[in-house]
């Protein structure tokens, strides 16, 4: 059972990934590069994750290929949206929230490696309505 406790503390785990990537290349790569290194990392950690999975789009009744893809889907409960770019802006939020309502995942993670501290201004937390309903 999903719980309120297993997203923290795989969040958790995920931050320590994301500081050890970040650490080993600090900021100014391309994004693909943070996205293998961080996918080894998981790997490491014994985390399950998808990448660059297609979110299907279901429109008036047909179904649309939009071709959506989150960077990872973790543990099918955590979205993680990497970003390598000068600054984060209100699109790159609503790109994780979209993703965590289609999906219907109750945490969203957003990554910025281009950054100088990972935790302090690199990582953006979102939840939402299936989060709350979490225990």
């Amino acid at each position: 059972m999903l719980t309120k406790q297993f997203i923290c503390d795989l969040e958790y785990t995920l931050t320590g990934a994301f500081i050890n990537v970040h650490k080993a290349l600090g900021p100014g790569l391309l994004e693909s590069v943070y996205h293998k290194c961080l996918a080894h990392e998981l790997d490491l950690r014994k985390v399950t994750y998808v990448s660059q999975l297609t979110i299907p789009i279901t429109y008036g009744g047909m179904t649309l290929d939009a071709e959506l893809r989150p960077d990872f889907i973790v543990e099918n409960c955590i979205i993680i949206e990497l970003k390598s770019v000068e600054a984060i802006l209100p699109v790159h939020d609503a790109q994780v929230l979209t993703y965590m309502k289609l999906l219907e995942m109750p945490k969203g993670l957003l990554i910025n490696f281009n950054c100088i501290n990972i935790v302090k201004n690199g990582k953006k937390s979102f939840v939402n309505e299936y989060y709350r309903e979490l225990r």
